[in-house]
């Protein structure tokens, strides 16, 4: 099978392409190589792919190396919070344009399968429960509540505090930043690119990714590549709000192979499927920081009591989907990952 990896030489596209080759396929990436994720000079090792450095959005380009491709991966995006809201135009230029290039490209070279990164950020906050009137939607949190360090979010019905469970794929959509914005609005466009192509697809809705080769030195990295970036550098990491906010931290080569299941899953024609792709356990953020720390021999981590306004209290969700689908599960726990990270 011939496959197209936009994004290929990244953090989660390294272990991917690797697989993919290892299976037999034949790979081409599809890689930027921007200097706010790769290092100057990299020069990654791509296990035998052909590597194409070019944007995305090159029309061009792109439309040359999805010609003759069976399946598109679409890993390309810029990731995280984001500084501030100056962000948003490089955030959606590179994430909504960018998939929008993609799904055009595909149209045109009839490729009707597309497996795209996704990610838990489309929930907002995840499930919660209300003692008196059930499952609720929780709205934005209170900025006097932050303030205080009330950080649990409160049922909109009668202020309760709430009690966090695990969302499934059926929940709503309820993007809290820019770059959820954009992974949402990816997932209507993948639907649309489906429904007029007959194409089949999968969303998969990474949660937190860590692992080797996690990128450094970044404010676009995520939790566990920011307290690495720390402990490098001998500081101790620097936890948010109280550190009791639940994540679901699942290693790189777990979500390298379930990319790799989705290039030949079984979708019908014009259907979407959404799977979470998570390790099933859930950690907080300052239980992670403290394994890290731990796991590199660096200073105990401070919690600072500091907040983000764009930041959600609690999401973990379930991956039973992705099993019942895709016959994938983690099998990498958070202890044997991080001593390898």
């Amino acid at each position: 099978m011939r496959v197209l990896v936009t994004g290929g030489a990244g953090f989660i596209g390294r272990p991917t392409v690797s697989k993919l080759v290892a299976a037999g396929h034949e790979v081409t990436v599809l890689d930027s190589l921007r200097e706010d994720v790769h290092s100057r000079g990299d020069a990654p090792d791509l296990a035998g792919a052909r590597l194409v450095v070019g944007d995305v959005r090159d029309g061009e380009v792109l439309a040359s190396r999805v010609h003759g491709s069976d399946v598109v991966v679409h890993l390309a995006a810029k990731v995280g919070l984001g500084v501030d809201l100056d962000d948003v135009v490089d955030y959606v230029s590179d994430n909504d344009l960018g998939t929008a290039a993609v799904l055009r490209a595909a149209h045109r070279a009839g490729v009707g399968r597309i497996v795209f990164a996704s990610s838990m950020v489309v929930y907002g906050e995840g499930a919660y429960d209300c003692a008196q009137h059930g499952r609720v939607a929780p709205g934005p949190r209170r900025v006097n509540d932050l303030e205080a360090g009330l950080f649990d979010p409160r049922c909109p019905r009668c202020g309760a505090v709430l009690t966090p469970t695990v969302v499934t794929e059926d929940a709503p959509l309820d993007p809290r930043n820019v770059y959820a914005a954009t992974k949402v609005h990816g997932e209507h466009l993948l639907r649309a690119w489906a429904r007029e192509t007959d194409g089949g697809a999968f969303a998969l809705r990474f949660h937190n990714v860590y692992g080797p080769g996690m990128p450094r030195d970044t404010p676009y990295a995520g939790v566990a590549s920011l307290f690495r970036s720390e402990l490098a550098a001998g500081r101790a990491p620097r936890v948010f709000e109280d550190g009791a906010q639940r994540r679901d931290f699942v290693h790189v080569e777990d979500v390298a192979r379930a990319v790799v299941a989705a290039t030949t899953g079984v979708t019908g024609a014009g259907e979407v499927i959404a799977l979470n792709v998570g390790s099933g356990t859930v950690t907080t953020v300052g239980a992670l920081a403290a394994a890290l720390a731990e796991a590199l021999g660096g200073p105990a981590p401070v919690v600072t009591g500091q907040f983000r306004i764009g930041d959600v209290r609690h999401v973990t969700a379930s991956s039973t989907r992705a099993e019942r689908v895709l016959g994938w599960s983690a099998g990498v726990d958070l202890a044997t990952g991080l001593a390898a990270s």
